[in-house]
């Protein structure tokens, strides 16, 4: 039995190495304007919105569930093109953007890892993802007022760590995809 999300491995992968790399940039240079912010944000979100959509394009090839994948999609390509479209957006309002789809896509990430366990071992990692998004999300409101140094701090780290857990995520169903394939070894008895 194949999972799409195990076929697609590679796509968590770049996603979490895009977030990873967001996460450094945003620490190297913490003085980033809020405009900056805006900017790399909307192209994280459209960016981890289409790799979700390729995911679930590939899982609707397989007959496999991709109704969460593009719902998580639409609520990155959408986040994104809030972000773009008024880049003139108060620091209040990008707080309010950004804390609703962390919030949106760590719930789908939660329920997608609740699906997963049925096919997979170490969802965990998925779950870990889920609650970092939920976590960031919260966090971001409770906070509205926050300087723009602070929210790229918090959003610098949130996509580090969540970055960390997709490319743990993608290997390890990389490995759960290649034991599937070839099969359990089987050995032989000593004499």
């Amino acid at each position: 039995m194949r999972v799409a999300l195990a076929t697609n491995w590679w796509a968590l992968v770049i996603r979490g190495v895009l977030g990873i790399l967001l996460g450094v940039v945003t620490f190297a240079w913490p003085g980033i304007t809020l405009t900056a912010l805006v900017f790399l944000f909307g192209a994280y979100a459209l960016i981890d919105g289409i790799m979700a959509i390729v995911g679930a394009v590939r899982a609707m090839e397989r007959h496999d569930r991709w109704g969460v994948l593009v719902l998580e999609g639409i609520v990155g390509i959408a986040a994104a093109a809030v972000t773009v479209l008024w880049p003139a957006i108060t620091a209040l309002s990008l707080v309010f953007v950004i804390a609703a789809w962390a919030l949106v896509t760590g719930f789908l990430e939660l329920v997608a890892a609740v699906r997963l366990r049925k096919h997979v071992r170490h969802e965990w990692l998925l779950v870990l993802g889920g609650v970092a998004s939920v976590a960031f999300g919260v966090l971001i409101a409770m906070a509205p007022l926050a300087g723009a140094l602070v929210i790229a701090l918090w959003f610098g780290a949130y996509a580090f760590v969540f970055g960390v857990v997709l490319v743990g995520l993608g290997f390890k169903l990389r490995s759960w995809q290649h034991h599937m394939q070839t099969g359990p070894a089987v050995t032989a008895p000593a004499h």
